[in-house]
């Protein structure tokens, strides 16, 4: 299925809480892109964790809705869940540091000029206040077509460090991109 509730060029920003299609809605949008354009200049962040939590599992990766292509440049890294692998808030923040710097190596890693970029999870790189969401931004302007999820709840809590920066962040990401879809 390649229907789309959205519009595949500019930039789109899917939100919502756990376990709502918000990784499975950009794979579909990666394979339609594909299907249409080819895998020439697509890039893709793999920053979604992949972590069970009282029960169920925190995240998926885009290569479990679907067959990534092998001419697609991939960038991503195991993630750590912060919230709900660190103990405390310092652990927590700590997590959340070394994901922050692991994204950050690799965004400056990636090719330059892409056509097309595809983030699964970009609220992860972003839970730490030395991370700025900006980076990623100015690697995805000029791409003809950007298509970014993102945590947005207050199901892993709202007052902590972590969670305080992943909505500043987010909150970046919904005033750049030309369309937000909310998933419930």
């Amino acid at each position: 299925m390649t229907d789309l509730p959205f519009e595949l060029s500019g930039s789109t920003l899917i939100t919502g809480p756990s376990n709502v299609g918000k990784t499975r809605l950009t794979a579909r949008a990666l394979d339609t892109w594909v299907m249409r354009h080819g895998p020439d200049g697509v890039v893709v962040f793999e920053f979604g964790p992949e972590f069970e939590h009282e029960g169920r599992i925190l995240g998926r990766h885009l290569s479990r809705f679907g067959t990534l292509p092998d001419d697609v440049w991939l960038g991503g890294f195991d993630a750590y869940a912060p919230r709900a692998e660190g103990a405390t808030n310092e652990e927590s923040q700590k997590l959340a540091a070394e994901n922050a710097d692991r994204a950050k190596r690799i965004i400056e890693s990636a090719p330059t000029d892409p056509q097309a970029v595809f983030v699964n999870d970009a609220s992860i790189p972003f839970q730490h206040e030395r991370s700025l969401p900006k980076s990623l931004i100015e690697y995805c302007d000029g791409s003809d077509a950007v298509v970014v999820n993102a945590f947005e709840s207050d199901e892993l809590g709202s007052e902590d460090d972590v969670s305080q920066q992943e909505r500043e962040a987010l909150s970046v990401f919904q005033a750049w991109a030309d369309r937000v879809i909310r998933r419930e």
